[in-house]
């Protein structure tokens, strides 16, 4: 299970943290999960599906732990220089994606799932609704206010949207 799996799993979970012994603290969590509850695995959906739905919860609970710690991330001024200095298409892909990942940690851990399954991961209104458990109307609703949340971000860093 793990050898088949693992790397959309690791994929997924390097969404929720770029630290790599968090990284791997948070796969190892999914897997541990997964066994122990293979016995209420029904088969009505695929098994990646579960898995999904397993890896979403994992790191939806790192999140809201990290929350509760009240450490909010800062983003070096020679990033955001750097980003202010350059066309978009010209910043290196790397730098952008830990700069977009820095300004979502300081999101709430419900807007910062809801963007990252529907804009990250390309999911629908209704993949989102059910890896989380939410109403269609909720995601739809969250992923709204995330994204005016996530814009004044941007306007209060000094990033034009």
């Amino acid at each position: 299970m793990v050898e088949r799996h693992q790397e959309k799993v690791a994929a997924r979970m390097w969404r929720f943290t770029r630290n790599t012994s968090v990284h791997k603290e948070l796969v190892q969590d999914v897997f541990v999960e997964t066994f122990t509850s293979l016995r209420t695995y029904k088969a009505k959906a695929p098994f990646e599906h579960w898995l999904a739905k397993i890896s979403t919860a994992v790191g939806y609970r790192y999140w809201r732990k990290k929350s509760r710690e009240r450490v909010n991330p800062t983003i070096p001024i020679e990033d955001w220089d750097q980003v202010l200095a350059v066309e978009p298409d010209s910043l290196d892909p790397e730098k952008a994606a830990g700069i977009l990942h820095t300004l979502m940690e300081q999101l709430p851990p419900r807007d910062r799932l809801v963007l990252m399954l529907r804009y990250i991961e390309d999911r629908s209104v209704e993949e989102t609704a059910e890896l989380t458990g939410w109403t269609q109307t909720m995601v739809k609703v969250q992923a709204w206010r995330a994204r005016s949340k996530l814009k004044r971000l941007f306007e209060t860093s000094g990033l034009e949207v």
